[in-house]
């Protein structure tokens, strides 16, 4: 019992001794350091106050036989708020191995067994060997890849139920396309806008890669039914959250199995 106390309190003084992008309070009430003096602790709220209204609604009843996986969990926020929900097995996934240790941290700091962190590309997910989920979440990825399409369908190889996709989005475009001839054309679906993050690869919240493809709203519903979803919808946004999910420079689009 004492070993666990001291190995408690020495993962709690990690915690304190580094800085969070998210807005968290340890079971003792402190805070955690933030990396930004909580500017963006907005977003977090809100996409965490939509969260939960989804998973209430889509998920009702007890939650302890499902499972659900994290894509780009970052520092594991969202994979800690799965856990506490009930899910029965939360997979913390991502790229970068600081983010895992910090994932698998408020797994051991807030007792939620249920969270396993494990660092793994996105394009490496296959569910042979990662398993299918109740749930899968894609919060704050898609619009950091190069290759958002095939994202989405590691989305729909791993989901048993539902997706949720949080995503920065682009103006939408519409349209006849000649295509190959005036005499042939193609209507517009959607489109992608093209970011350069080429040197901010370093940066913790940026590409790994440095380039970005950013899709519109309506070209995401689309793909999403096109890669096998069979409905997919955009969340409804509480009035008093953030500014860009509220006037859709943002989206957290949910699609269905």
């Amino acid at each position: 019992m004492a070993n666990e106390t001291g190995d408690r309190e020495a993962q709690i003084q990690r915690a304190l001794g580094k800085s969070w992008f998210y807005p968290l309070t340890l079971p003792d009430g402190r805070a955690l350091p933030s990396s930004h003096a909580g500017r963006v602790d907005a977003i977090h709220l809100t996409r965490a106050r939509m969260l939960a209204a989804f998973v209430d609604s889509e998920f009702a009843g007890a939650r302890s036989a499902l499972s659900a996986i994290d894509i780009a969990c970052h520092q594991g926020y969202f994979s800690l708020q799965l856990a506490r929900a009930g899910f029965g097995r939360v997979g913390a996934i991502d790229a970068r191995a600081e983010h895992v240790a910090d994932a698998a941290l408020l797994g051991a700091i807030f007792a939620t067994p249920a969270l396993q962190a494990r660092q793994r590309d996105v394009f490496a997910l296959r569910p042979d060997a990662d398993g299918s989920h109740d749930l899968v979440l894609m919060f704050g990825l898609l619009y950091h890849l190069e290759n958002p399409v095939g994202a989405l369908r590691v989305a729909r190889s791993l989901a048993r139920k539902a997706c949720v996709i949080e995503t920065q989005v682009v103006p939408h475009m519409s349209g006849m396309v000649d295509w190959g001839s005036y005499e042939y054309v193609r209507p517009l679906k959607g489109c992608f806008g093209i970011i350069d993050e080429i040197d901010e690869t370093h940066a913790p919240e940026a590409s790994v890669t440095g380039v970005c493809l950013a899709p519109s709203t309506e070209g995401l519903l689309w793909l999403l039914r096109a890669v096998g979803f069979r409905d997919a919808y955009v969340l409804p946004v509480p009035a008093d959250g953030y500014e860009q999910l509220r006037h859709g420079k943002r989206v957290m689009v949910a699609a269905l199995v």
